[in-house]
Order: structure tokens, then sequence, then C-alpha cells
């Protein structure tokens, strides 16, 4: 008996692989995506690449407000600015507000978080009480705060402490000692919102078991606010300190609505000085330069946060 052979099909050739693109050919500009971003690039350079060049350009020179008349002068606005007893004064000014006003802008958001988070009755109502304040414009609540609040005799604070006796004819706006105080109070008010409403996210998305089974174990209500919720509410606590010394040291309208940087400077920003340098004073040139040195003084704090981030983030790591 012969054995038969069988013919075993040969395997198909694989599909031929298209050939990588030839060295030297640039690949269209679509594929980068550049098509999509190029509106957004557009505008960035037009509204914040080109006047920042441009203010360095200006910040060499002498000119003023009508842009003529003026001449290259290299780095003597800056030399000058440093010189100027009027930077030193408002920058501290804007220093010292930015200190008064940070710590308990921090602190009150994160306590009425912490009560609307908890308390359970007309929730919504301490939601939007706490809130709405920070909606307003910044002329509604320096005129109300300037008309209404602080007027010496007749004004709500002076009125508020009259129920208690007290009669201490203060000026709140006028008095040197009182009126940055005063504003602080303002600002306060007006702008402990946002960071009530951070903190209150951060609170919501806290996972509910952490608290169930440290109530379990027996841990009181402080126990599980500074083991549980305090700690995971530092990365929120980190973001909401750098954004307010961030709009601290940009402080400008209520600050010119109320009181104008007066009485005798005492309350005047850098943002006011640099105003009234380029636009009362006619000196661009000298304003500019003012306003990169603040600039320079941001971009440091910034930068400091920045490391301290970074170190935190290994360490937990």
């Amino acid at each position: 008996m012969t054995a038969t052979s069988v013919a075993v099909p040969a395997a198909p050739e694989p599909a031929a692989v298209p050939s990588a693109r030839p060295a030297g050919v640039r690949r269209k500009w679509t594929e980068h995506g550049l098509v999509f971003i190029a509106p957004f690039l557009l505008v960035y350079g037009m509204f914040l690449l080109w006047p920042l060049v441009f203010g360095v350009h200006l910040s060499l020179r002498s000119d003023n407000i009508t842009g003529s008349g003026g001449e290259y002068v290299g780095f003597d606005n800056y030399t000058e600015a440093f010189r100027d007893e009027n930077v030193w004064s408002s920058l501290w000014n804007t220093v010292w507000f930015t200190v008064l006003s940070t710590i308990p802008l921090v602190v009150m958001g994160l306590v009425f978080a912490l009560l609307a988070h908890n308390l359970r009755f007309v929730q919504w109502l301490w939601r939007l009480s706490w809130f709405a304040p920070f909606v307003l414009p910044s002329g509604v609540v320096g005129l109300l705060f300037l008309w209404v609040i602080y007027p010496s005799d007749f004004g709500f604070a002076d009125q508020l402490l009259a129920q208690f006796g007290l009669h201490p004819d203060i000026g709140w706006l006028t008095d040197e000692r009182y009126a940055m105080l005063s504003i602080v109070l303002t600002t306060v008010w007006w702008t402990v919102g946002f960071n009530f409403l951070l903190y209150l996210a951060a609170l919501q998305s806290i996972p509910q078991h952490l608290y169930e089974a440290a109530e379990l174990d027996g841990a009181g209500p402080w126990h599980r606010l500074r083991h549980i919720t305090l700690p995971l509410l530092r990365r929120t606590t980190g973001v909401v300190l750098v954004l307010q010394i961030l709009a601290s040291l940009k402080v400008f309208d209520q600050i010119y609505i109320m009181t104008g940087g007066g009485p005798d400077d005492s309350t005047r920003p850098i943002l006011q000085y640099v105003y009234q340098s380029g636009f009362t004073g006619y000196r661009i040139g000298y304003a500019s330069a003012v306003s990169y040195i603040f600039f320079a003084l941001i971009v440091l704090v910034a930068l400091v946060h920045l490391r301290l981030a970074r170190r935190n983030a290994e360490e937990s790591s």
C-alpha cells in the first residue's frame, strides 16, 4: 500500500506594510493639532504676550501718556523706582493688606464650609447667604460700605456700637488707625464666599465611609476633624492660600472707591500708585517700570508656592 502525499496550501503572504515617512518630508501642520489651537494662540499673543513685551519696552523709555517726546533711558526708571519712597510705602500697604486679609479669609472660608456641610436644616440658606456677596460688583460693595456702613454717627457700624452703649466716634475711613482695617473687613465680607465654595466642594468629595469607620472606632467630632477632614483638605488649603495671596496683592477697586488711598496715602496700594504715575503724572515709562517690579514680586510668590507644593508632593509620595 502506497502512501499518498497531500499538498499543504502555502500561507498567504503578509500584507505590505506602508513604508515610513521618508526622511526630510515635513508633516502637515494640521496633524499637530495646530489648526485647532490657532485661534487661541492668536488671541493669547495679541492680548497677553504682545502687551507684556511692549510693557517692557515702555519701561525702558521716558514716554508720556501721549506716546510722544520719549527717549530710551535704559534702566533709569527702575533705578528711580527703587529709590522712590512712594513705591516702598505703597508696596508696604499692599503687603500689610495681604497679611491682614488672607488669614481671616482662609480661616472663615473653612469654618463656613464646615458649618454649611454639617448643618442639616435650611442648608441652601447658609450656602446662599455666605456666597451671595461675592457676586456683587466692586463698585456696589465699595459704595455700600462708604455710604451705609461706615459714615460717622448715622452709619450702620456706629449704630451697632451704640446698641451696646459704645460711642467711640471712630473715623472708619478717615483715621489712619482704622482705615486699612475697615477696608479689610469690607473685603472679608465681600470675598469670603469664593474660599467657602472651594472648601465646600472639597468637603463633599471626602468619602463618607472614613467618618463612619472613625465613628465606629469611638472617634468624636473633634478627632474626626483633626485626623480626617483637615489632612484631606491640605491641598485645597494650599490652593486657597496662594489664590488669596495673589488676589490680595492685586487689591485696587475697593480702596480706590472707599478711601482713594487716603488718609495721607496710608491705604494706597502699589497698583494705585502705578495708576497715578501713568495716568495722573503722565509718566507711562516710569509706571511700567514700577508695575514690572510688582510683577516680579507676584512671580516670586508663585515660584515659592510651586516649590513648596513639589516638596509636599515628594514627601507624601
